[in-house]
């Protein structure tokens, strides 16, 4: 018998659960700078489709300058022509994504169980801190998951004898997932294979290969090009093959998003790891026994976890393992779960415990991420305006790289900024020469091509790259070693995790 808290919690408005996931996305909106993603999406996206192609597709060496396609940027684009570029605004694109997840989500839920199911999966979605990051992140993220969701509705959709309309939505829509991220494949792949795994929706299996071939056909422009990107991800890029941590890492983001604090982190792996024990033990047993919506329950449990598995056997090879590509996973997860705990006939004891668990996990990374302002967050804003009041006429204003040059460009055009090229060929060395031609910022060779002659020199770099040199044996970072040879430091200045050296000549 379902838990009658369960189903008059799952009756709760959903007007109400909108209400709250919209507020949930949009305390600390304009609180947080952008980091250097952030500002790399805006800055590029302002330069109109035309730079954006050749600063993503021209080649260098035989590679692609870029890694991305082009329907975020290009939706960007649009979106700052109509609504402007302050933080807000770009923001609120993400924002609008992010809530047709929660849509959709509910959607899915519905239609594959019942609405009080659908409710459920719709408020942890709402109120998870993984999802909620990203849904604030000026990145493509929530809108690879809105296609990706939109595309299992119109599957089931499709599969349950809707409308041939179901599965020309899903070509468009997984399409438009790939033109939105390369890795769309690792969530649309299990998802068509579908039919193969579960037996009551094998009749399904020509339409989803239709839909598939009409899906190819819509992205078969970009696949000519794919090739290119692929080989600047394995030539230069600064992922590692995972080991079997980034599966356990993979789950504290499905429940509670990382970083987490060191003492929050025993609660964190609590709730994370006795949800998916939970989950798993509740659907075993499901399967021996029955259950109600048997099928649902799993589909869900293989969607969420295999393209978790998918990515991470091909990242032993070709590494692209990023968490937040499985944003989409993500919410079959909490699906998942809110089947496990609703339909699986679990214990009223257990489902509170577990209950209160998990909304003590979701609140500490809640909290971490409206508070977290660590690496790669800096007070740029704060920064940019201290730089414009204190430099003056014949000063530098020289980044140690790019992550600190753009965000601070974006919050002061007209400062006078130049930032150094990364290391040839290191893992961070990923912003070629045609994307800095499209961004009209082009990195310097090297600290000593600014000479001796600037009034002042403010040096601005993170306390974690200094460190990292001085962990593999040098004194100090190399460029802070030449500008204390030919400038004379005058003081430094702590911003956060990023310092400001400030040298006279």
């Amino acid at each position: 018998m379902r838990n009658l808290v369960l189903e008059r919690l799952g009756k709760f408005d959903f007007p109400a659960v909108l209400i709250l996931a919209l507020l949930m996305r949009l305390v600390g909106i304009n609180s947080r700078p952008l980091w250097y993603d952030e500002a790399f999406a805006v800055l590029f996206s302002e330069r109109g489709p035309g730079a954006m192609y050749y600063g993503t597709l021209a080649q260098t060496g035989g590679i692609s300058a870029d890694i991305h396609p082009l329907a975020y940027y290009l939706a960007l684009f649009g979106w700052i022509k109509t609504f402007g570029d302050s933080p807000v605004a770009v923001r609120l694109l993400s924002i609008a994504f992010g809530m047709g997840v929660i849509l959709i989500a509910y959607g899915l839920g519905k239609l594959l169980v019942d609405h009080s199911t659908g409710m459920w999966i719709a408020l942890l979605t709402a109120i998870s801190p993984f999802q909620i990051h990203y849904a604030q992140e000026i990145r493509m993220y929530a809108m690879l998951t809105f296609f990706l969701l939109l595309a299992c509705v119109a599957f089931w959709k499709g599969a349950k004898g809707g409308k041939p309309a179901w599965w020309l939505l899903f070509a468009v829509s997984a399409a438009l997932a790939q033109y939105t991220h390369n890795l769309a494949a690792i969530f649309l792949l299990p998802l068509a294979a579908t039919p193969l795994a579960f037996k009551p929706v094998r009749n399904s299996l020509r339409n989803v290969i239709l839909a598939g071939l009409g899906a190819l056909l819509l992205y078969l422009p970009w696949v000519l090009l794919l090739p290119g990107q692929l080989a600047k991800v394995q030539r230069s890029y600064w992922i590692s093959p995972p080991d079997f941590s980034r599966l356990l890492t993979t789950i504290l983001s499905f429940t509670t998003n990382l970083p987490i604090p060191v003492g929050w982190l025993p609660l964190a792996l609590l709730a994370s790891l006795l949800t998916l024990f939970i989950a798993i033990f509740q659907t075993v047993k499901a399967i021996r026994k029955g259950g109600t919506y048997l099928q649902p329950g799993v589909w869900m449990a293989y969607m969420a976890l295999t393209p978790v598995v998918l990515l991470f056997i091909i990242s032993r090879f070709y590494p692209v393992y990023i968490e937040r590509a499985l944003l989409p996973s993500g919410v079959l997860y909490l699906a998942w779960v809110a089947w496990s705990l609703a339909n699986t006939r679990l214990l009223r004891p257990v489902q509170y415990f577990v209950l209160v668990i998990l909304a003590l996990g979701m609140g500490m990374g809640y909290i971490q991420h409206l508070t977290y302002q660590g690496f790669p967050y800096a007070a740029y804003t704060d920064l940019a305006r201290e730089l414009r009041a204190q430099s003056g006429a014949g000063d530098l204003i020289l980044h140690s790289n790019k992550l600190t040059m753009l965000p601070t460009v974006y919050y002061d055009r007209t400062l006078p900024q130049e930032y150094l090229t990364d290391p040839p060929g290191s893992g961070s060395d990923t912003l070629a020469l045609p994307t800095q031609e499209a961004l009209g910022l082009m990195a310097l060779p090297s600290v000593e091509s600014i000479g001796t002659s600037k009034v002042r020199v403010w040096f601005v770099i993170f306390q974690r790259a200094i460190k990292e040199y001085q962990g593999l044996g040098y004194e100090t970072h190399p460029h802070l070693a030449w500008l204390n040879e030919h400038y004379s430091l005058e003081r430094i200045e702590t911003w956060g995790d990023l310092l400001v050296y400030v040298y006279k000549r």
